[in-house]
This record gives C-alpha cells, structure tokens and sequence, in this order.
C-alpha cells in the first residue's frame, strides 16, 4: 500500500465514530451524486474525494468551493451552489463532531452497546406514553 494511503487510514482510524460513519454513507454517496447530477457534473469521484478530505478534516469547509472550483473547472456560482448544499446536507449534521475533531478535542461518541442500550430505552418510554391512563391497574 502506497504511504499516503497508509497515511490516511491511519487517520482514518483515529476519527470520531460519527465521521466515520458519514464517510462511508450511502446518504452521503446518494447526496454527492444528486448534487453532481443536479449541476451537469460527470465527476462524482472526485467531489467525493474532497468531500471526504473534508469529513477527515485534511480540507477546510471553508475551501471546499473553491477546490471544486478549481479542480472541476466549474463557474465560481456552480462551485458555490454545489458546496452551499454539500455543505447543508453532508457538513452541516456533522459540524459540531467535525470542528471538535479538528480542534484536536476527544469527542465520546456511544458505542454500539450504548447505542442499543438508548434505543431500548426509546421504546420503553413510547410504550409508557402509549398506555391508557384511564384504566386501573389489576393488583
């Protein structure tokens, strides 16, 4: 494996749960190609590169339009319109995790025990609210 593949895993593996996850998405891989299909862009890989280079904080949000710009030698509005909803639709749900990440802060993301743990008890509490006040209980 080339090194800056064996870079790139590497920080692959020290993200945060959530950013791995939005990495390797289907709603982000679907979201990248509306968007591309949206603006006549053939290119989906490579918006989904730097879309990517973004999410493992190596591309600031902040150059992303430019970026596409330059790389796709697009119109400086359609580099803006396709960053502006990339960014609404992929960036944004992961901003705070993402921020965090590049700050250099340790970010407790729920394992999947936890995960579980929450959801059961999701249910338990839409059950509760599902039951009829109005009957008694049988003792």
């Amino acid at each position: 494996m080339p090194e800056k593949q064996e870079l790139l895993w590497e920080l692959y593996k020290k993200l945060p749960e959530e950013l791995k996850e939005a990495i390797f998405s289907e709603k982000t891989a679907l979201a990248v190609w509306d968007i591309c299909e949206k603006n006549e862009v053939e290119e989906t890989d490579v918006v989904a590169k730097y879309v990517g280079q973004v999410l493992m904080g190596l591309l600031l949000p902040e150059d992303f339009a430019g970026v596409l710009e330059k790389e796709l030698e697009l119109k400086k509005e359609a580099a803006g319109r396709m960053a502006q909803e990339i960014n609404r639709l992929i960036f944004y749900p992961v901003k705070e995790c993402l921020t965090a990440f590049r700050q250099g802060e340790q970010i407790a993301t729920p394992g999947p025990a936890a995960i579980e743990e929450q959801e059961k008890e999701e249910e338990k509490t839409a059950y509760e609210k599902r039951r009829d006040s109005y009957r008694e209980p049988i003792e």
